[in-house]
């Protein structure tokens, strides 16, 4: 059956403005009032089961179906009807209001000062120790707290921060943005890492200048390690010949262990066999850990407790 045309003559409420402000926009705040004199088809018992005046509910549906143009009750008295359009439109309503419903408990669960959740990014070389450790010590004292855990390089993270798939991030450099707020929390020694056959590998102290004919094995760029490296060669005098580029430490461990260059990497967490790890002398070699936010973005109780927990640790971030 056709739906119901309202037999005066409808002009549209979005007018020029539709492009701007869509139709949902306009007609939400109806939609739960209509879905409850729906229910009952009834005004008086609908505002008496809602706590709504009754005046404010007639109203409701009147600009409702004017809004849509169609008749949604048949009215006899103070009794009402659903017509098939009503009907059909109930149907649609009912779910959306549940989509609702269901995303204001999501993000009301995860702002849930005891339960909520946070989303935290970290770097690669930082997920098998270091955050397992941060999460541990966190959770003493919060142990209902959830966590989405997000691995990735620098510049990754930040945009995420940015898009808001991330509350916080442990990254290196520590971003400099007018958008962002970083905190330095600790600084990490970084090593030279060669194949264990190398002619520096009896060695444990080395100028990197020493490894200025060698070839490289490095992070590709746009990863701070990547950035950091090429710096460290700078000071040193030299540019680096880059053999090989990959996008995890680890590979990287692999790569020089057969034979393929030498690296400048962070400490791993379980030694590697096929490899030396030399401290360097000169340039000083670390880099900076930092936890990054978006500057202004309101944080749930739950972030707020992680970043405050996080900014405590600063000089003991990492483990000894």
């Amino acid at each position: 059956m056709a739906h119901q045309q309202r037999s005066e003559g409808y002009v549209s409420p979005f007018g020029d403005t539709e492009d701007t402000v869509g139709p949902a926009a306009l007609l939400a705040p109806r939609l739960a009032h209509f879905a409850a004199v729906a229910r009952v088809e009834h005004v008086t018992r609908a505002a008496q089961e809602t706590r709504v005046p009754q005046s404010t509910l007639s109203r409701s549906l009147v600009r409702l179906e004017q809004d849509l143009g169609v008749d949604l009750f048949a009215r006899r008295g103070r009794t009402l009807s659903l017509t098939p359009a009503g009907r059909t439109f109930l149907a649609s309503v009912e779910r959306a209001l549940a989509e609702i419903e269901r995303a204001a408990d999501e993000v009301r669960a995860d702002a849930d000062p005891a339960a909520g959740k946070v989303a935290f990014g970290f770097l690669h070389t930082m997920g098998s120790e270091t955050v397992p450790a941060l999460l541990r010590a966190f959770r003493a004292d919060h142990p209902r707290v959830r966590f989405s855990l997000v691995q990735n390089y620098g510049e990754a993270m930040l945009e995420r921060l940015r898009s808001g798939e991330l509350d916080l991030c442990l990254t290196s450099p520590v971003p400099d943005a007018p958008d962002l707020v970083g905190r330095r929390l600790d600084e990490q020694k970084l090593r030279l890492v060669v194949p264990a056959d190398h002619r520096l590998a009896g060695r444990r102290r080395v100028r990197l200048a020493e490894a200025a004919d060698e070839s490289f094995v490095t992070l590709e760029p746009g990863y701070g390690m990547r950035r950091i490296t090429d710096d460290l060669c700078r000071q040193a005098g030299f540019r680096p010949r880059i053999a090989f580029e990959g996008e995890e430490a680890e590979t990287l461990r692999g790569l020089v262990a057969a034979g393929l260059g030498v690296a400048l990497l962070p400490p791993p967490a379980v030694a590697r066999p096929g490899v030396v790890e030399l401290t360097v002398t000169a340039p000083r070699a670390v880099r900076e850990i930092g936890v990054a936010w978006l500057d202004g973005h309101p944080d749930t109780p739950p972030v707020a407790a992680f970043k405050k927990f996080l900014l405590s640790r600063r000089g003991r971030l990492l483990p000894d």
